[in-house]
């Protein structure tokens, strides 16, 4: 029945539905949304992500003692800063700084919803008209969905079967000009589940400084090499080129939803601040949701 309205002055917006439907969720949608229900088959989630659904996966008990104790002492049922508390970017910086050649300081670190919202974060900020981003191929869709939702033009680069899902680099040249932002790596990789050995990672790091963009770095699985190669953080090239270091405890510790992540700046020159981004961070995070303040105390 109509209501005597003429025009209703709202509407969902566009474009948005297009992009969610690149993700992983939104490919998994798509499936389970095409099973025939009056099949009486058992449907095997062969793309099935989080490991924590399952009995043999769980995390240790001494984190969970470590949520407890916090939720129990009320002292963390206030919000946290935009930034994420002090104590808790102290201690990942100290974490983080091992073996690196200079010192992350607790302002280089930034806490997020996960490493979700850590990609939102960089592909909304370094988002303008005309700019484009490399992204890896294959990859993983959520950078396709956000650029695709920012407008950010995406341009791909190969990785190499034949050399162990390499960057191309030659392709990275090819593709970049005066308007590329940033390169996106995923080591290691999602997913290939290959590692970037230490000659690599300092090959993407001087042809991203030759290029004049920013690495972005999605360390995701940090520390989980299953091969001969060993697992190097792309921060340990910060002294060649400003990076953007994104990693979470979902995987390593088997606790995706708890949804804890941080974003990363490794830059000793001071080139993202004096670009801008620095404050675009924190200007974005002054506008987005925290993760929950007794879980950053753990």
């Amino acid at each position: 029945m109509e209501s005597g309205a003429k025009k209703w002055g709202f509407q969902g917006k566009q474009g948005l539905e297009a992009a969610s439907t690149t993700t992983v969720r939104g490919y998994l949608n798509l499936l389970m949304g095409n099973i025939n229900q009056d099949n009486c088959l058992t449907v095997v989630p062969l793309g099935h992500g989080d490991p924590s659904h399952f009995p043999s996966f769980r995390t240790t008990p001494a984190a969970e003692d470590a949520i407890v104790d916090a939720l129990r002492s009320a002292k963390h049922n206030c919000y946290a800063t935009t930034v994420g508390i002090l104590p808790a970017r102290r201690a990942l910086a100290d974490y983080l700084n091992r073996d690196l050649p200079y010192k992350l300081s607790p302002d280089d670190v930034y806490l997020t919803v996960g490493c979700t919202q850590g990609i939102e974060v960089v592909i909304s900020i370094l988002s303008r008209p005309g700019a484009n981003i490399l992204l890896p191929r294959p990859g993983f869709p959520l950078y396709e969905a956000w650029c695709a939702y920012n407008h950010l033009e995406m341009r791909h680069y190969d990785l190499l079967p034949e050399k162990g899902w390499e960057v191309d680099l030659d392709a990275v040249e090819t593709l970049s000009d005066e308007k590329t932002v940033a390169m996106v790596i995923i080591n290691p990789g999602n997913p290939c589940g290959n590692v970037f050995s230490y000659e690599h990672l300092n090959k993407i790091a001087e042809t991203a400084r030759k290029l004049g963009i920013l690495v972005i770095a999605d360390e995701a699985y940090d520390n989980l090499a299953f091969g001969s190669t060993p697992y190097v953080p792309m921060r340990v090239f910060g002294l060649t080129v400003p990076i953007l270091t994104m990693g979470s405890i979902s995987k390593r510790w088997v606790v995706p939803g708890w949804r804890i992540g941080w974003l990363v700046t490794s830059d000793p020159d001071g080139i993202l601040q004096k670009s801008g981004v620095i404050d675009s961070i924190k200007g974005f995070l002054n506008i987005s949701s925290d993760p929950a303040t007794f879980i950053q105390v753990c």
